[in-house]
């Protein structure tokens, strides 16, 4: 069984003029299907208005479709009895990590999470604890959150929510607010949770190098899959990522240019370590 699956899913929204009268119907996504196995590493890569964060937000259930279903672990996210065993199971990490702190410590903005979901005084402690140090905040558990840096509090968020031990976590944008150094962070956290906790993980982003080491890859358009496949499956395909507004990794458009100067480069490099390494071989 899948752990996320979406069945021809479409989510519509009034759009209203100034005088709050309905003078439109957007349609935010459009007929999605598709199947998340436990432990993937997926990512969703789209241009603005694409529909990637309305279809994220229904993955646990903070939006339920106008038409189809979204399961998770079988459970439709539709079912009022089922939605708080879906929101465990399904994590969320947003765009703005100020919207998203709640408390004056860091200690008790991780805290906050747990004691909502009833966890024990003892085992609370030890995810918390583990939680710091995964996120590299242990030397900030007594700070103020709000002195924290972008991507400290981003760190935090994360933080938070891994400490709810959830079997998948959503990642939407979690970077786009960030400056370079706070990127790598984030990313770097993101891929171990991957690696080392088999969470499954779907990070959705409008920088392509954040997603060259998923599994799957998904770019959407006008609120569909446009594309879908591995990093060498999808970035491949130039003009069809230019018109979902989605540009090609550094690396590849390095490397078709050294390609055209006569160099001999191999094709499908998506990633900077491997280019540097074909460079490095021509030295």
């Amino acid at each position: 069984m899948d752990q996320i699956h979406t069945e021809d899913l479409e989510f519509e929204y009034p759009i209203r003029d100034d005088d709050g009268n309905v003078i439109g119907i957007k349609k935010a996504v459009d007929g999605m299907n598709v199947d998340i196995k436990k432990g993937e590493f997926i990512g969703i890569l789209g241009g603005n208005g694409s529909g990637k964060s309305t279809f994220a937000r229904h993955l646990n259930g903070l939006l339920f479709p106008t038409s189809g279903a979204v399961y998770v672990n079988g459970i439709d996210t539709v079912n009022e009895e089922k939605l708080f065993e879906v929101r465990k199971t399904v994590g969320m990490v947003f765009q703005n990590p100020d919207n998203q702190i709640v408390s004056a410590t860091v200690m008790d903005d991780i805290a906050f999470g747990l004691e909502n979901i009833g966890v024990g005084e003892n085992d609370m402690r030890k995810r918390i604890k583990d939680a710091a140090e995964r996120t590299g905040l242990s030397d900030k558990i007594d700070e103020d959150p709000n002195n924290l840096s972008g991507g400290q509090k981003q760190r935090l968020s994360i933080a938070g929510i891994i400490a709810m031990k959830p079997e998948c976590v959503v990642f939407d944008e979690p970077t786009s607010m960030l400056d370079p150094e706070g990127r790598s962070d984030v990313i770097s956290i993101i891929k171990s949770l991957h690696h080392d906790e088999k969470i499954t993980v779907i990070l959705i982003t409008h920088f392509p190098e954040e997603v060259i080491a998923c599994d799957k890859i998904i770019v959407m358009k006008d609120g569909k899959t446009r594309l879908a496949g591995s990093p060498g499956q999808v970035f491949y395909r130039k003009k069809e990522l230019e018109e979902c507004r989605v540009s090609q990794p550094f690396a590849i458009e390095m490397a078709d240019e050294l390609i055209e100067k006569g160099l001999n480069i191999p094709k499908k490099i998506y990633d900077p370590e491997s280019l540097s390494a074909e460079i490095v071989k021509m030295l």
